[in-house]
């Protein structure tokens, strides 16, 4: 109760900040969708909480609650924290230029938030089945939340008719999220248009033409010149000055610029080649990717500035600095896996440009605190395009010492030794993936891969290629392991795609928020493999082909999902648990997993089946008021300690050579329907 209570008192924060929302000149129309946003939350699990528990039970029941409470609460701060920013006017035209090419309240508070909803809602309901003393309202509850997850709503317009105002995906909504990036640039134009006429001889001339460049990139209606605004504007400007170099090189400087600080990128060369290139990088815009925010050149001295956001460190940094004797592991779970999250969606969106990396590695991978008291970061990704100008982004010293190639996909080394050839491996997507899972190793267990030094040179690189792999933590959990060694797979064909990772990590992030005792020595651990439900889930939705990242409006229908077919896996896994231990059912019912080769996740159906009269009495009554709840495979009214199974009657010997015509209707599962065999006295007992 007192994180709901924490959540309101943001909210009241935001509404009190949102009576100026027209003082609000960058990026108004995404602020007032995210408190709207933040408003129906709020208003939602209020009413849910009013209908599932009861007040005096909060001390007692309400516990299932307190870490995504939690966690909602963590979004609403961040959310509150970004409204500010963009309420700020001091230092307009840097805010504009940090701002107006991002897409953060949109891809990253709102993309949060719509992640943890199903979350907030799913543990609302595991409070309330038990919530209250009556216990046939307890077993009516789990009737209609076990109607609610069933594979007829797993259809994305269905779902969105029917939960869309629960989860927030309301057609209005969506309609809103399409929109408001659009509308925002269009004020910012309008604005800047009335700046340059009101307040021409306010400004100096360089203001005015930095805003007419700025007007430029904003205004895609307009065919660009492909050509970049002279350096005179920047470097003469009176507030421009350099702060100091970045890593070993001299590319890399930071600026104080416009009353921020900012990173510049300055090299020479000749630079009408790279405009294409540099036009496509500015155009890029996500919260998960290093932003390229405006450049200037000097064709007379073939010099070249990149202004670019200044981050406050790279990961392989932030590692060292984490790790100690004392604190062996850098990060804990949850921010380990929500650093996974942001570079897979990262890199999500450059593959949906198909833009590789061919480099990714933890120096490319830039950080800064976010605004939380547990550790979280906003993790960039940078070290990508211009690669005729530079490869990478610069690195320090310790980098130098480091084999560089540990981070590439075997194809890539194999490519390496082979004679050059037109293509190149290490710009696709399959080498990009591996070097993920590398990073992945490195987060989880704060160690440099193979830095044990047991392979150098030639010989580590031939060894990678036949197979070898950095050795897990014995501590390290399965779920995140197994998606890891398939990021690294030899095979390019085996490892998945970043959406299916985006996928996978936030219902492991799901998991982690509804078990907190994940660092305990014995912790809780998923009964199904996400990486399964991740196969089947994608071959039914994700393979139409739609190159695009999975918009932030289909993620609660990606969850709920994942969440019905776990459910039903775990069922099955349960029911072929029992069907094992029934041994004259299961003889002659044959192998049910032969039903599962072609839909690992059968849907669990209703239907009338013959059983012996003088048993029709004893167990109907069983079979009709036994529900099973999947999350602890007991059922209500059990005995403590006590688990049954759920009832899966079919005709019996006994009904063979009486040849009954009584008939009950049971839940029996497809693969038990599909077999020819019947139940033993033992298996209806």
């Amino acid at each position: 109760m007192d994180q709901f209570r924490q959540i309101g008192k943001v909210l009241g924060s935001l509404k009190a900040l949102m009576v100026f929302q027209n003082d609000i000149r960058v990026n108004k129309h995404q602020c007032c969708l995210l408190f709207d946003i933040f408003n129906l939350t709020f208003q939602g699990i209020a009413e849910e909480l009013k209908q599932n528990l009861r007040f005096e039970e909060k001390h007692i029941k309400w516990k299932a609650l307190e870490h995504p409470l939690r966690e909602l609460h963590r979004v609403f701060k961040e959310g509150e924290a970004y409204v500010q920013q963009c309420m700020d006017n001091k230092d307009w035209l840097a805010k504009v230029i940090c701002l107006s090419q991002n897409t953060d309240c949109l891809e990253f508070h709102i993309h949060n938030l719509l992640s943890c909803i199903p979350i907030v809602i799913e543990a609302i309901e595991t409070a309330g089945e038990i919530s209250g003393c009556d216990h046939d309202e307890i077993l009516k509850k789990r009737v209609v939340l076990s109607k609610k997850y069933e594979r007829e709503w797993m259809d994305p317009k269905l779902f969105q008719w029917n939960f869309g105002k629960h989860y927030l995906v309301s057609q209005d909504i969506c309609n809103r999220l399409d929109a408001v990036w659009k509308e925002d640039r269009r004020l910012l134009l309008e604005t800047m248009r009335e700046k340059r006429s009101s307040g021409s001889g306010s400004l100096a001339k360089q203001e005015q033409r930095l805003m007419e460049l700025l007007q430029k990139n904003l205004d895609h209606n307009k065919p660009s010149d492909g050509k970049l605004f002279p350096s005179s504007i920047l470097v003469s400007s009176k507030d421009y000055q350099l702060k100091r170099r970045l890593g070993s090189g001299s590319q890399f400087k930071e600026v104080q610029w416009l009353g921020e600080s900012f990173v510049l990128r300055h090299f020479f060369g000749d630079i009408e080649p790279a405009i294409p290139e540099i036009s496509l990088l500015s155009s890029l815009a996500h919260p998960n990717i290093l932003q390229f925010l405006c450049g200037f050149s000097d064709e007379e001295k073939k010099e070249c500035f990149l202004v670019m956001e200044l981050m406050n460190k790279d990961l392989i940094t932030c590692i060292k600095e984490l790790c100690s004797p004392r604190r062996k592991v850098p990060f804990s779970l949850p921010v380990a896996v929500d650093l996974m999250l942001q570079i897979a969606r990262g890199m999500e969106y450059l593959h949906s440009h198909k833009i590789y990396h061919g480099d990714l590695n933890p120096y490319n991978v830039l950080v800064r605190p976010r605004n939380s008291p547990d550790g979280y970061l906003h993790a960039k990704i940078s070290g990508f395009g211009l690669s005729s100008i530079m490869n990478s982004t610069p690195r320090t010293s310790s980098n130098q010492n480091e084999a560089p190639f540990i981070w590439y996909a075997p194809e890539v080394l194999l490519e390496q030794e082979q004679p050059v050839t037109t293509s190149s491996s290490k710009y696709t997507e399959k080498a990009d993936i591996y070097s993920f899972g590398m990073i992945c190793f490195e987060l989880l267990s704060g160690k440099v891969p193979f830095e044990d030094g047991h392979l150098q040179g030639d010989k580590m690189s031939r060894n990678i290629r036949a197979g070898e792999r950095p050795l897990f933590p014995f501590h390290s959990p399965k779920y995140l392991t197994n998606l890891t060694k398939k990021c690294w797979h030899t095979d390019p064909t085996q490892r998945p795609s970043f959406s299916s990772i985006c996928r996978i990590l936030r219902y492991i992030k799901r998991f982690l928020v509804l078990n907190p005792d994940h660092s305990q020595p014995d912790p809780p651990m998923p009964l199904v493999d996400f990486c399964d439900i991740e196969a089947w889930f994608s071959k039914k939705f994700a393979a139409e082909g739609n190159p695009n990242p999975t918009p932030v409006s289909h993620i609660p229908f990606e969850m709920f999902s994942y969440r019905v077919m776990e459910k039903e896996r775990i069922s099955v896994n349960f029911k072929d648990r029992s069907s094992e231990s029934g041994s004259d059912g299961n003889s002659v019912c044959g192998d049910d997993n032969a039903a599962l080769v072609d839909d690992p996740f059968p849907a669990v159906t209703e239907k009338k089946i013959p059983v012996c009269s003088e048993y029709t009495n004893k167990k109907s009554s069983l079979a009709r008021k036994n529900i099973t709840d999947v999350r602890t495979n007991k059922q209500p009214g059990t005995p403590k300690g006590r688990a049954l199974r759920p009832p899966q009657l079919t005709q019996c010997g006994r009904c063979l050579r009486m040849n009954s015509e009584s008939h009950i209707s049971v839940v029996m599962s497809p693969s038990r329907r599909r077999g020819s065999g019947h139940a033993s006295d033992s298996e209806l007992a």
